[in-house]
């Protein structure tokens, strides 16, 4: 029966769309982390979109005077990463002078030697990934992608690349908090080639009771405290900063056989009775049964009286030491 409902909830459920969120939230990171760690180049994602596409249609949408890099994934598949020359120019900024400039960069072809600039950052990003997908669905077809080459335009990738379906993650990105943006367009073959991850496994469900027995036998041997409270008072910040050895302070509503045993947030636990025991100070549980079931109280305070003057101890908390 337990199975049949499985089966049920598992039809149910509304299919993941394509790359998401594995590759979706992966890339957000592995990039943002890259240029950020590699150059302290700030990145932040404005549009994330995630399609599939032809290798006709992947011709189409290159921007113009992007930097193409040839990526070389498992089982000799081939990705693409395209850089617009805004996101080009950032990088290479960050790498010459060390920060943004604040003119608008020339749009120019880009060269081997951007190429092989940003060539770190962009086996950053792509590592990144990799490690964010390790135990995702997802790390079939987009992990083990690394940079191989440069290509000056488009027009190669049609021998290239293989007549399939491809994945795009077309990105809008704004760089330097917002001084530049940009597009970043990472393609890679849908079919995936490399290995599927090993998924952590949480064991039978036959296990699941011994595990819980075993968990909560853990936390029944945990340390907790518990406080005896006799009384309590509130005074004025003036006559506490002018206590003094010796002082004698009155607790109004204090008693040895009316003791609160309450736990750090004030919750009380039982009453009890103090005495002796082997010589030692001891407490003898009261009520126990009843309070336990009590809902969680504030910690009583007991009214603020006149400044007291200083009193001998009574006969009773004398004789308690």
């Amino acid at each position: 029966m337990i199975d049949v409902i499985r089966r049920k909830i598992d039809r149910a459920r509304v299919p993941l769309a394509d790359g998401a969120p594995g590759a979706d939230r992966g890339w957000r990171l592995a990039l943002a982390r890259a240029t950020r760690d590699a150059m302290g180049l700030d990145l932040e994602f404005r549009r994330l979109k995630v399609t599939r596409a032809s290798l006709a249609e992947l011709l189409e949408i290159a921007p113009d005077r992007a930097l193409v890099a040839l990526l070389d994934g498992p089982q000799a598949g081939l990705g693409i990463l395209m850089l617009d020359p805004s996101v080009t120019a950032a990088l290479i900024e960050m790498q010459t002078i060390g920060r943004l400039s604040q003119q608008a960069p020339t749009l120019r072809k880009p060269t081997r030697i951007d190429a092989a600039m940003v060539a770190g950052v962009i086996d950053r990003a792509l590592t990144g990934l990799e490690e964010t997908l390790a135990e995702e669905a997802d790390f079939v077809w987009a992990g083990g992608f690394r940079y191989a080459s440069f290509l000056e335009d488009t027009r190669p990738l049609a021998l290239l690349l293989e007549e399939e379906s491809y994945r795009v993650l077309l990105a809008d990105v704004a760089l330097g908090g917002g001084d530049r943006e940009g597009q970043v367009i990472l393609i890679l073959p849908a079919n995936g080639r490399g290995e599927r991850p090993e998924l952590s496994d949480i064991g039978d469900e036959a296990d699941i009771p011994h595990f819980a027995n075993a968990l909560a036998a853990q936390v029944l041997r945990v340390d907790s405290r518990l406080d005896a409270v006799i009384g309590r008072l509130t005074l004025p910040i003036s006559q506490i900063m002018g206590l003094g050895p010796g002082d004698l302070l009155d607790l109004p509503l204090a008693g040895l056989d009316a003791i609160s045993l309450e736990t750090l947030e004030g919750r009380q636990v039982a009453r009890a009775r103090l005495g002796q025991n082997r010589g030692m100070r001891a407490l003898k549980v009261l009520e126990a049964e009843v309070v336990r079931n009590s809902a969680p109280t504030s910690r009583p305070v007991m009214p603020a009286a006149v400044p007291p003057a200083v009193v001998a101890p009574e006969p009773g908390l004398r004789a308690a030491g």
